[in-house]
């Protein structure tokens, strides 16, 4: 038998990919083993976000070739797809999996070992065929990320990612409900509804689209909640805001992505929303929902940024009151419109500038927790951890705020409700269980 290690690059979807393609290959009778120098074949499925995440991924795939001379080393996903013959260059590659070709890993990987083409790769922008792959099983079984699209349609200025993916592409409801239902059956409680642009979800299908999909989660037994993925803010209008309240199993957390609070930062980025019309999106859930989580990315230091237009995000993201905000310093990335815009900015204005949101980040995250002190809360208890020498049993609320308590009886994988009483130093919410 086989052994073969597996390592992820990049996002959730390719999480949930690689532990697909792990699923394959056990069914197939392969050994699954640690990241290190015992493995037959390692398979890295790489991420090209940026042109760090791509040197990354070259790092990988030399380290996996440098452990282990003699094995086949794997090349999988976003990084084959737009690195093209430079994948070769130093040699740690022995064979490259593009995507939409994931599926077929097994029968790849056995038509290598008979000599046969080391490269599986297809245009990725002109096909409309959703790749399909499933996770059943879980290694942990309170919450799973379901992929339900793939693809891109938006082309941001800063962005690779519709060369690497392709288009939209949506995954049948049918398949997204045996799934789901696999998973509850094997205590998964919670599923996030995840893909490359989850908005998008079923624009490319006849009579299908994200709010129906949220709805037929909502029916499956054993699922107690759902959570979403990153949301394009354009989605959130009245009546899709009315829609989500009246769906019971739906998590209160949602991220909106902004990258920048200034208008003209967001035109040349190509983000199509105002953030005029980004804050009335963020109203409109909180008139729905009371306090949601609300949680987004920033960009500092895209092309052309003045101080004044850092100053206008910083004065939006204050406006706002984001719980958390995911801070990213602008990396020019070979490809992309923005890698050839004028104004390039220093990197010490952008560390500058990504030192100030951070430390802002910490006083509104810190204030939404504050707020979660007195209430009632629920809490999907995920394991037992050691803090400060007491043993706590620590999960996500609704909002997810990561909550600890202490209790006799392990409830892991449990619903329980609790009240919070306190932020703890490092930013977990101490509850007591009702």
């Amino acid at each position: 038998m086989k052994r073969v290690a597996l390592h992820n690059l990049g996002c959730k979807v390719n999480a949930y990919e690689t532990e697909a393609m792990g699923q394959l290959l056990k069914d197939a009778g392969y050994v699954l083993v640690p990241f290190d120098a015992g493995a037959d074949i390692y398979i890295i499925n790489t991420c090209t976000v940026t042109n760090i995440a791509d040197r990354k991924s070259r790092q990988m795939l030399h380290r996996a070739k440098k452990m282990n001379p003699e094995a086949v080393v794997v090349a999988v996903g976003c990084y084959v797809q737009t690195a093209g013959d430079h994948i070769w260059e130093d040699g740690s590659v022995d064979l490259v999996i593009g995507n939409n070709k994931k599926k077929d890993l097994i029968s790849i990987l056995e038509d290598y070992d008979k000599g046969r083409k080391a490269e599986a790769l297809i245009d990725i922008n002109h096909t409309k065929e959703y790749e399909s792959l499933f996770v059943t099983e879980r290694a942990e079984h309170t919450r799973a990320y379901v992929k339900v699209q793939d693809g891109c349609n938006q082309f941001c200025s800063y962005c690779i990612i519709p060369y690497a993916r392709g288009r939209v592409r949506s995954r049948a409801e049918k398949e997204i409900r045996a799934e789901a239902e696999k998973l509850a059956q094997g205590g998964c409680r919670e599923v996030v509804l995840t893909g490359i642009h989850l908005s998008s979800y079923g624009v490319d299908m006849e009579g299908a689209d994200l709010l129906s999909l949220i709805r037929m989660v909502q029916e499956i037994p054993g699922i107690r909640r759902i959570r979403l993925g990153s949301l394009e803010p354009r989605i959130i209008t009245e009546e899709f805001a009315k829609a989500l309240g009246e769906t019971d199993k739906l998590c209160p957390h949602f991220h909106l992505s902004l990258q920048s609070g200034c208008d003209g930062v967001l035109k040349r980025m190509n983000r199509r929303y105002t953030t005029a019309e980004y804050e009335i999106a963020c109203e409109l859930l909180r008139s729905v929902f009371a306090d949601p989580a609300l949680t987004t990315d920033v960009i500092v230091g895209f092309p052309g940024e003045t101080d004044e237009e850092f100053c206008e995000t910083e004065a939006f993201l204050k406006r706002i009151a984001f719980f958390q905000t995911h801070i990213f310093k602008y990396s020019r990335r070979k490809g992309t419109k923005a890698a050839e815009m004028a104004g390039q900015i220093r990197e010490d204005v952008k560390a500058e500038r990504s030192r100030r949101l951070l430390e802002l980040n910490e006083i509104y995250e810190r204030r939404f927790l504050e707020r979660q002190t007195g209430r009632q809360t629920e809490i999907l208890v995920e394991e037992s951890v050691e803090i400060s020498g007491i043993s706590y049993q620590t999960g996500h609320t609704r909002e997810y705020c990561r909550a600890v308590f202490v209790s006799d009886t392990d409830l892991t994988g449990q619903i329980v409700y609790a009240v919070g009483e306190k932020v703890l130093e490092n930013g977990l919410l101490l509850c007591k269980l009702l």
